[in-house]
């Protein structure tokens, strides 16, 4: 997406939205300035603000909250059909989560770069993600990998098993 893409009425609506939720939680002081709406087939289905500070949980992210209320609304963990629009370009663990959740397309409307202007420097997360395990900052150690493969075994070995 580049400042090129045409404007689609129903599409900037939604971004427009997500831009209002995270105005909403400057106003407030409810969170930080981020917000994310989730649509199927152009109907809201969830919406979320960035509840960090206020629920005292550092994976609140608007994106996060968005994609839980909408599998609760949707009563799947599949969010496929679904697309997000998020007032700010993704951090590393939100990008995952919409991975995990299967949504099929993802809108943003300030970069990392716009984001880390106003303090919320995400480059540390990319870099440290881009690193080996050994070089990381955090130090993070392999611990009881000839055991770690039993409940994976179980795993594969369930035929009632749900993929995901």
């Amino acid at each position: 997406m580049s400042e090129h893409t045409p404007h689609d009425p129903a599409r900037d609506a939604a971004m427009r939205r997500a831009l209002e939720l995270a105005a909403t939680c400057v106003d407030e002081q409810s969170g930080g300035p981020f917000g994310a709406v989730i649509l199927r087939d152009g109907e809201l289905i969830a919406e979320g603000q960035n509840r960090v500070t206020v629920s005292g949980d550092p994976t609140a992210h608007a994106e996060i909250v968005a994609i839980r209320r909408a599998c609760e609304q949707l009563g799947t963990f599949s969010l496929e059909g679904c697309e997000l629009f998020s007032s700010c370009e993704p951090c590393p663990m939100c990008l995952g989560a919409i991975s995990w959740a299967h949504l099929d397309r993802l809108y943003f409307a300030a970069s990392r770069h716009d984001a880390a202007r106003a303090g919320f420097d995400d480059a540390l997360f990319y870099a440290e993600l881009a690193k080996p395990i050994e070089e990381r900052a955090l130090p993070t150690l392999q611990v009881l990998a000839d055991e770690a493969w039993a409940p994976f075994a179980a795993w594969l070995a369930n035929p009632d098993r749900t993929p995901y």
